[in-house]
């Protein structure tokens, strides 16, 4: 290989893997130090002069020139350095830079060369990985998916020139993927291990709904309305608490959009999912009674700050509409808001005391036990 064919294989896989030319001359010249070194009795001395301009590539051995050889690895006569150097005055203890084909270094020496350089074009891959995904992280990318596995469900996608994996419980449950989609996917996490660098995707995490609204809705990504919290239950449910920072914007209605097109769009990506969007409050009381909606709350009574419970008091019929299908409605204002509700109806709710029947008990221990969960995890 010629040195113009080196620089032109560094450039092709410089624009195919990423990988800057200037890292893989790095390796090329870490491994050629190694070989020399292995080759040359521990000589590891070499001097390099590149110039990808040029496509010049010159390596050279640095020997000390002695009156009488005992090492010619380290050691050249006089006489001989006179032939190489291009100086007109040498001197015995003087260095000078011989000449190095590489090609001419022994098998072994080669040998280790080419597990360096494989060795630095995978940790360029995984840092040019690494780099990609981070640069991503807390975002929405589109991605193609390449292959799912028939088994498990779980489908391999492409994001740039990188693979993640999305598993089956970060796929929502209508979906039916194919090899050959471009799908959205969020990027929740990058972690970094022996395995090397991986994004952990998503399309269940309530990150995803709150970054398409930021897509959607050009208030929100002015910084005019801010989204404050979301919770969701993907594929059936999300709940989304906004604020506007400017009086003359309804921060529900920037949501919503005209006609509903703005809510519309991200409902229809998400496959139909249900959309709840509320107006967040710094008082409790009315921050809670909104996130229960579409009940009317008649009251909401804070009983301990400390440990964040309430009740929440809603008429009779209202009630079964708090709560919601198997509790979905009263998990969600729960995560939402931060704060245990216990959901009574208006008729058994003032007056009692210990001996007093709460409505619905299962569903606010799930709702605490989904609280401590998510706590948990964040922890």
């Amino acid at each position: 290989m010629t040195n113009k064919d080196l620089f032109e294989a560094l450039r092709m896989f410089e624009t195919e893997k990423d990988i800057p030319m200037e890292f893989m001359l790095q390796q090329i010249q870490k491994a050629i130090v190694i070989a020399c070194k292995n080759y040359y009795g521990g000589n590891e001395n070499v001097v390099f002069k590149i110039d990808p301009d040029k496509n010049a590539f010159d390596v050279r051995l640095v020997k000390t020139i002695v009156e009488e050889v005992s090492d010619p690895n380290f050691e050249i006569t006089l006489e001989d350095a006179k032939k190489i150097s291009k100086k007109k005055i040498l001197n015995l203890e003087d260095e000078v830079e011989v000449p190095l084909d590489p090609k001419r270094l022994g098998r072994i020496a080669v040998s280790s060369a080419r597990n360096v350089i494989r060795q630095g074009i995978r940790a360029g891959e995984k840092g040019q990985s690494l780099i990609e995904f981070q640069s991503k992280l807390g975002e929405i990318v589109t991605a193609q998916v390449e292959r799912i596995d028939p088994k498990n469900g779980i489908a391999t996608i492409k994001i740039g020139k990188s693979e993640a994996m999305l598993p089956k419980s970060e796929q929502l449950g209508y979906e039916n993927l194919k090899e050959g989609d471009h799908i959205k996917v969020y990027i929740a996490d990058v972690k970094d291990n022996e395995r090397g660098p991986h994004a952990i995707i998503s399309r269940t995490h309530p990150g995803f709904v709150k970054r398409m609204f930021e897509q959607e809705v050009p208030e929100i990504f002015d910084g005019i309305v801010e989204i404050k919290s979301v919770s969701r239950e993907a594929g059936s449910r999300t709940k989304m608490a906004v604020l506007s920072t400017n009086p003359d914007i309804d921060a529900i209605g920037a949501c919503i959009g005209p006609k509903g097109v703005r809510v519309n769009n991200i409902v229809e990506e998400l496959g139909g999912e249900k959309i709840d969007i509320i107006e967040y409050s710094e008082e409790p009381e009315k921050y809670i009674s909104a996130a229960l909606s579409p009940a009317t709350v008649c009251k909401v009574e804070i009983v301990d700050e400390d440990t964040k419970s309430c009740k929440a008091t809603v008429p009779d019929g209202q009630l079964s509409l708090a709560i919601g299908n198997k509790g979905q409605n009263a998990r969600l204002a729960a995560r939402l808001t931060g704060w245990r509700i216990d959901i009574r109806p208006e008729s058994g709710f003032y007056g009692e005391d210990e001996d007093e029947e709460t409505v619905d008990t299962d569903v606010a221990d799930s709702v605490d036990a989904d609280i401590i969960r998510e706590t948990e995890e964040k922890e």
